[in-house]
C-alpha cells in the first residue's frame, strides 16, 4: 500500500496549498459549496470550514479505510485504488470549489 499512501500524502499537502493559496483571495466569509443547474451556489459554508474541512474529510476517510481493512480484511477489496481514486477526486473537486468561490467574488 506504499503507492497509495504517497498518493494520498501528496493529496493531503496539495488541499492545504490550494487553502494557502485561495484562502486570502476568497472575500467574504462564506463559500459556495454546491451549485444548481442555473449556475447559482445552492448553499454555502462558512469560509474556514469549507477550507480546513477538506482535510479533515481527507484524514477521516482515510482512518476509516484503515479500520475498515485492519478489523474486517474479508469484506474490504480494492483498499488501493479506493484510496488513490478518492485522493484524486476530492483533490479536483476542492481546486474547482474554491477556483469557483474566487471567480464568483
Amino acid at each position: 500500500m506504499l503507492a497509495a499512501d504517497f498518493v494520498f500524502c501528496a493529496a493531503v499537502l496539495i488541499v492545504i496549498g490550494f487553502n494557502l493559496y485561495f484562502g486570502p483571495r476568497i472575500e467574504g466569509e462564506r463559500i459556495p459549496m454546491q451549485w444548481g443547474f442555473d449556475g447559482r451556489p445552492t448553499w454555502s459554508a462558512p469560509k474556514q470550514i469549507a477550507l480546513w474541512g477538506m482535510v479533515a474529510f481527507l484524514l477521516a476517510l482515510r482512518l476509516l479505510i484503515w479500520a475498515a481493512s485492519t478489523y474486517d480484511p474479508a469484506r474490504v477489496h480494492g483498499v488501493e485504488i479506493g484510496i488513490i481514486g478518492s485522493s484524486v477526486i476530492i483533490v479536483a473537486t476542492h481546486l474547482y470549489t474554491l477556483m469557483a468561490a474566487k471567480k464568483a467574488n
